[in-house]
């Protein structure tokens, strides 16, 4: 698969200014809203956007299909079949943004890493970083890309499923971190989908992906380490777990920058797990 050319998997506007121009290099913006906000990141896409920047739709059109979970991660020939119809080939060093900063483009970071993929980086900051930074913006028609030949190879340490995780919670070597505002994770405010109960997994550990990031930046990488060294041990396992599965990945990469290395996303996140009565919620 790729390599990597990125310093980290987090650059500045202004490293990608500085090396836009590579052939190897596509642009994503992943930009995506919470239910019930009236905006369509496609629409926004379509009239404003970094230059040359493809719009990677993981809610609708890179998702499995045959499921009523939202933007679940599909196969790997899915994900390749997409992917090849974005015009983006295996060997290409990727770059994602969103239009809040950061929120949503740690998704795709996450979905690529999880079908091979490693040379991919979030923009920090985002669109708007790229903005106020004084770069330019296309306003112009998106352009049509041809179709490649992409390859995914699923790396199965990334993802874990319901019943793998209720294995894992009581276990030493395991940490369930869950990405929700605390009002969410201890039960005090109600869920916003419907028929998903309140409250969170036995034995996961409350620590709300907005507490990672300022004005759309991620904190430094110092302030990253000390937030997970305080729920976790540096050599354990890290799961990740959110509403459904979007900022989960803003704590996978957090995570990653702080040097971790054992990290996996619950794709169902608490979107399933709060709505099958087998799994266990609770609420102190």
């Amino acid at each position: 698969m790729s390599e990597k050319i990125f310093p980290s998997s987090l650059v500045s506007a202004q490293w990608l200014a500085e090396h836009i121009e590579r052939p190897d290099i596509v642009v994503l913006d992943a930009s995506w809203f919470l239910p019930g906000v009236e905006r369509d990141p496609a629409q926004e896409w379509s009239v404003k956007r970094i230059p040359g920047a493809r719009f990677f739709d993981f809610d609708n059109k890179v998702a499995a299909p045959d499921t009523e979970l939202p933007h679940m991660l599909p196969s790997a020939d899915f994900f390749s079949q997409a992917n090849s119809e974005l015009g983006i080939k295996t060997n290409d060093s990727i770059v994602v943004y969103d239009s809040q900063g950061v929120f949503s483009a740690p998704r795709v970071w996450w979905m690529f890493r999880a079908m091979g993929h490693q040379s991919v980086a979030v923009l920090d900051g985002g669109l708007s970083a790229w903005e106020n930074a004084g770069f330019s913006i296309e306003t112009s028609s998106p352009y049509v890309v041809e179709k490649t030949e992409y390859k995914a190879t699923f790396q199965p340490q990334w993802v874990i499923d319901a019943d793998a995780l209720s294995t894992k919670l009581d276990t030493l070597d395991t940490v369930v971190l869950d990405a929700r505002p605390a009002a969410r994770f201890y039960g005090t405010q109600p869920e916003p989908r419907e028929g998903v109960r309140s409250g969170h997994m036995p034995s996961a550990k409350s620590l709300p992906f907005s507490q990672l990031v300022k004005d759309g930046h991620f904190i430094s990488v110092e302030q990253l380490t000390q937030r997970f060294d305080a729920v976790s041990e540096p050599e354990q396992h890290l799961i990740f777990s959110c509403g459904s599965g979007v900022t989960a990945c803003v704590l996978a990469l957090a995570a990653e920058l702080a040097g971790r290395e054992k990290l996996t996303v619950y794709d169902g996140s608490w979107t399933e797990w709060g709505r099958v009565l087998k799994y266990p919620v609770i609420k102190q």
